[in-house]
C-alpha cells in the first residue's frame, strides 16, 4: 500500500510540475483553472483567469480549451496584451440561455493587437430559445439580443477553421478593427432565424474573409457604414439574404464604404445574391465606391443582382425622400446562374443622388421561376452605366 501512495504521489506531483512548465512556456490550458468540459458547469470564471495569465504573457502564449463542452459567458477577452494571443479551440463553448444575463454580447474581443484563433471547435450560441423574443424584424426601435463573437479595436487577427451556430443575433460582429482575416470558418443557423447575420463589418479596413461556409436567417456577410478595402473570396452561402452591402444612411454621421472585392463565391438558394441598399429618407449622406463583384455562380437565387435605394423592411414606411447615398464604380462581371425572380438584375438608384459608373459584363442568367410566361428582364431606375453584348437578361443600360 505505501509503494501505491508513493506511485500515486510521483505521478501526482508530475502532473503538477508538467502543468506548471507549460504554463511556464505560454500555454493556458482551461482546465487548470477549473473548467469542466460537462456542458452544465459555469467555466466563465476559469476562462476569465486563463486569459489574465496569458494577457500578461509576453512571445505567443497560448490558451487551450480541449474536447468537451463548456458553458460559458458573457466573456470579455479585453487588452492590451503583452503578446499576440492564441487561442486553440478543440471543444464546444455553449452560451447561457439565461437572457437576464446579457448586458450586450456573448463573446467579445477588444483593444487587442495580434490575436489567434484556430482549432476545430464550434461556438454554439443556443439560439433558438431567444429568437421569439427578437422584435427588430417588426420596429425599428427594438432591443437587440447579445451576438455571439465581437471583435472591437482588434488589429494583426486571424481567425481559422472554427464553427458558429446558433446565435441569438449575428453570428460574428468586427467593429473598428484592422488587418484582420477569416479563413476556413464554417456559420450555420436555420434560414428562418431571425437577424443572425454571419459576419457583420463595420467602420474597419483591410478584412479578409476567404473559404467560408455561411447558411444561416440573414446576410450571409453584411458590410455597415465606413469600411475599407475589404476582400471576400471562396463563400458559399445559402441558406440566406446573399452579401449585402449595407442598410447604409440610417442613423446620423455615417462614414464612406470605399473598396470592397467579391470574387469566385457561389449562392445557393438565397433570397439575394449580390446586393447594395441604402435607406428611404436616410439621414446620411456618404458614398459607397469601388466595388468589384466577379466570377460568381448563383442556383435558384431570388435577387441575384439588386441595388435598391428605397430600402425599408418594416410594413409601414411613410417617408419616401430620395436616398442620400451615392453610388459609383460597380463592376459585376462573369456572373452566372439561375433566377427565381423576374428582375434577374435590378438597379433602383436614388433620384436625387443617381448611381454612376455601374457596369455589367459577362453574366449570364436563366430563369428557373414559377412563372410560364415570365418577363424575364433587367430594370435601371436612376442608375447610369455600361455593359458589353453578353448580359442575359439584356442590359438595361
Amino acid at each position: 500500500m505505501a509503494s501505491e501512495a508513493r506511485f500515486m504521489f510521483i505521478g501526482l506531483l508530475f502532473l503538477i510540475l508538467k502543468a506548471a512548465s507549460a504554463q511556464q512556456l505560454g500555454e493556458y490550458n482551461v482546465k487548470a483553472y477549473g473548467a469542466s468540459g460537462d456542458g452544465k458547469t459555469d467555466s466563465t470564471k476559469a476562462f476569465q483567469d486563463a486569459w489574465k495569465e496569458s494577457c500578461a504573457t509576453e512571445g505567443k502564449p497560448r490558451i487551450v480549451i480541449p474536447e468537451g463542452k463548456y458553458l460559458v459567458g458573457p466573456l470579455v477577452f479585453e487588452g492590451p496584451c503583452k503578446g499576440t494571443q492564441v487561442i486553440e479551440l478543440r471543444g464546444e463553448l455553449l452560451a447561457s440561455t439565461d437572457l437576464s444575463s446579457y448586458e450586450s454580447n456573448w463573446i467579445q474581443f477588444e483593444y487587442i493587437d495580434g490575436l489567434i484563433i484556430t482549432g476545430n471547435g464550434k461556438f454554439n450560441g443556443q439560439g433558438a430559445i431567444a429568437w421569439p423574443h427578437n422584435e427588430c424584424p417588426k420596429r425599428w426601435s427594438c432591443k437587440l439580443l447579445p451576438t455571439s463573437l465581437v471583435f472591437s479595436n482588434v488589429t494583426e487577427a486571424t481567425i481559422t477553421g472554427i464553427t458558429s451556430l446558433d446565435p441569438k443575433l449575428f453570428h460574428m460582429q468586427v467593429f473598428r478593427s484592422h488587418d484582420m482575416t477569416f479563413n476556413s470558418i464554417w456559420v450555420t443557423a436555420p434560414g428562418d432565424s431571425p437577424n443572425t447575420d454571419g459576419l457583420h463589418i463595420a467602420e474597419s479596413s483591410n478584412i479578409v474573409i476567404n473559404n467560408a461556409v455561411i447558411g444561416t436567417g440573414d446576410d450571409c456577410i453584411s458590410i455597415g457604414p465606413g469600411n475599407r478595402n475589404l476582400s471576400i473570396s471562396g463563400v458559399t452561402c445559402g441558406p440566406g439574404h446573399g452579401i449585402s452591402v449595407g442598410s447604409l444612411g440610417k442613423t446620423a454621421g455615417e462614414n464612406d464604404v470605399v473598396g470592397l472585392t467579391v470574387t469566385n463565391c457561389t449562392f445557393v438558394g438565397t433570397s439575394n445574391g449580390l446586393r447594395i441598399k441604402s435607406w428611404q429618407s436616410s439621414v446620411s449622406a456618404l458614398k459607397a465606391s469601388g466595388f468589384h463583384y466577379e466570377d460568381i455562380v448563383m442556383k435558384d437565387v431570388y435577387n441575384p443582382i439588386i441595388i435598391d435605394q428605397e430600402y425599408c423592411p418594416y410594413v409601414s414606411c411613410p417617408e419616401k425622400d430620395p436616398s442620400l447615398v451615392k453610388i459609383t464604380d460597380v463592376t459585376f462581371k462573369n456572373i452566372r446562374g439561375t433566377s427565381l425572380a423576374e428582375e434577374a438584375i435590378k438597379l433602383v438608384c436614388s433620384a436625387s443622388n443617381p448611381c454612376e459608373g455601374v457596369q455589367l459584363q459577362d453574366i449570364h442568367f436563366e430563369y428557373t421561376g414559377d412563372k410560364p410566361n415570365a418577363n424575364f428582364k433587367s430594370t435601371c431606375v436612376n442608375a447610369h452605366g455600361s455593359s458589353n453584348d453578353n448580359v442575359n437578361p439584356d442590359s438595361c443600360f
